[in-house]
């Protein structure tokens, strides 16, 4: 896959099938836009293009503070899209004023001008330009205008749930792992390094990694304790497994959020590598122990408990 970030150095493209948006997470709805894409443009020997924003949209316009809880952040949505076999990745920069410019702007100086689309993918709820004006009847009329076609594709449910990025958000946030990655169409997982801690779980039989997240902008599951796969980069070391903690620690008098990760059958120091945590099942809330010792029975069922249900998972 092409990654092009330069709207002006953008090549010639070959029957351009082309499709727009945040794709964050790469879930199952994205993916069938993207099967769709792939299967249009060999029909006619093209190429595929994906447009997608960076920053995220609602970022710089919408209402949360230029904080936005992704899915993925743009470097894990190029290895996604690289995966799913796109021919070419364009990554447009969003600003205010590319915000401001008019759907037919959009569909004209942007879309056209640019990549001479063959045809238009776009998902049912896709809208565009300012005020978000614009649909896929704009982009069909100025297509048989301009010559390029447009397909739409069909609102897809599972479990009659739409799926979508912000579902997807809700669902992690609300201990759903398996609806979350359900939708997904892998674990979710986010990546951090190992950094010192202050060793309390060695001194009672469970060692743990703490993690310190590699970006802000990426969503953390809520508080709770997980079973979880990891795997440590750059290093070609086979997937280990494990149970995690994200809270407070309220047994200890925690006061800061903290993810730890309790490896299983492992004791190599890793500080300062990197570990790609992948979220696999909810096991509990994080709750306040009455001492060490309860804290240290629960850690032991939860560990059963965790081993089971991956190797459930596994099956």
């Amino acid at each position: 896959m092409q990654v092009h970030k330069e709207l002006s150095q953008l090549p010639h493209f070959n029957n351009a099938v082309i499709t727009i948006g945040t794709f964050d997470g790469v879930h199952l709805g994205h993916q069938q836009i993207i099967r769709q894409l792939k299967e249009t443009a060999q029909k006619i020997n093209g190429e595929t293009v994906i447009i997608t924003f960076n920053p995220h949209p609602r970022s710089v316009i919408g209402t949360y503070g230029g904080q936005v809880a992704l899915l993925n952040t743009i470097e894990e949505k190029i290895h996604l899209l690289d995966a799913a076999g796109i021919d070419h990745l364009v990554i447009v920069p969003f600003t205010r004023e590319f915000a401001s410019k008019t759907a037919e702007e959009y569909c004209r100086d942007f879309i056209y001008q640019h990549f001479k689309p063959h045809t238009i993918i776009i998902g049912y709820d896709h809208r565009f330009g300012k005020n978000r004006v614009g649909d896929y009847h704009l982009l069909e009329e100025i297509g048989l205008e301009l010559g390029f076609q447009v397909m739409e594709i069909d609102e897809k449910v599972l479990n009659d749930i739409i799926i979508s990025s912000t579902g997807i958000r809700n669902a992690l946030l609300n201990n759903e792992i398996p609806i979350a990655n359900g939708f997904l169409g892998y674990p979710y997982f986010f990546e951090g390094e190992v950094v010192h801690g202050n060793q309390l779980g060695r001194t009672i039989g469970y060692p743990t990694a703490n993690i310190s997240l590699n970006t802000n902008e990426k969503l953390l599951p809520a508080d709770g304790v997980y079973a979880v796969s990891l795997n440590i980069k750059p290093t070609n070391h086979p997937t280990l497994y494990g149970m995690m903690n994200i809270g407070f620690r309220p047994t200890v008098d925690g006061k800061k959020r903290l993810v730890e990760v309790n490896i299983f059958n492992f004791s190599q120091e890793i500080y300062g590598k990197t570990l790609q945590i992948h979220v696999h099942a909810f096991l509990r809330n994080e709750v306040k122990f009455n001492g060490i010792d309860a804290l240290i029975t629960q850690l032991e069922g939860d560990a059963v408990k965790a081993k089971e249900l991956l190797v459930e998972l596994a099956k």
